[in-house]
């Protein structure tokens, strides 16, 4: 009798956590990204083991545009020069993007032909992640590839900024934020 009882809980909870499972599994939205997210970080390269990491602060918003939604960042960098007034870098970028044929799958503006100098930009969501890609080609021919993933946590979000020149990594960056506003 008691093997009975035990098997139907274990089976129960099985059943629970595949229906919970399955439901979490699908893609979010972009809905559910909207907000204003800030937090800290830090980023490291391969020199990182001799000179350290550097700590940058992040600015994340995500708003709905027309049919897209649009994502602007800033990060500031601080790192380098004297430790009693380090060298504080601010950089701020905006893309806007719209739905394409394929789910979950958006075209990014500004974007343009790589080989002429412009850099080509889109956005993929996949379960509760979205991650915003910009590919530029240099001069000689050289490739980088900036991808920004943004999974949704408990408390906000979770980053990893990524960039690859030729197929090595360059730089990688992790932070927390929290959702300031909505």
């Amino acid at each position: 009798m008691k093997f009975r009882t035990l098997r139907r809980s274990v089976i129960g909870v099985c059943l629970i956590l595949f229906t919970f499972g399955t439901a979490h599994a699908q893609d979010l939205t972009p809905v559910a990204f909207y907000g204003t997210f800030q937090g800290s970080g830090f980023a490291e390269d391969k020199d990182s083991i001799y000179f350290g990491t550097t700590v940058r602060d992040l600015d994340v918003i995500i708003a709905p545009t027309g049919s897209g939604f649009s994502v602007t960042w800033t990060t500031i960098i601080r790192g380098g020069g004297d430790p009693a007034k380090p060298n504080v870098r601010r950089k701020t970028q905006t893309a806007t993007f719209s739905p394409t044929e394929s789910a979950g799958v958006f075209r990014g503006a500004p974007s343009g032909d790589p080989l002429a100098g412009n850099a080509y930009t889109w956005a993929r969501i996949e379960d509760n992640t979205m991650t915003v890609f910009i590919l530029s080609i240099d001069k000689t021919g050289q490739y980088n590839m900036q991808s920004y993933a943004r999974t949704l946590s408990g408390y906000g979000m979770d980053l990893v900024f990524s960039r690859i020149r030729d197929g090595e990594p360059v730089r990688t960056a992790r932070a927390k934020l929290i959702k300031a506003a909505n």
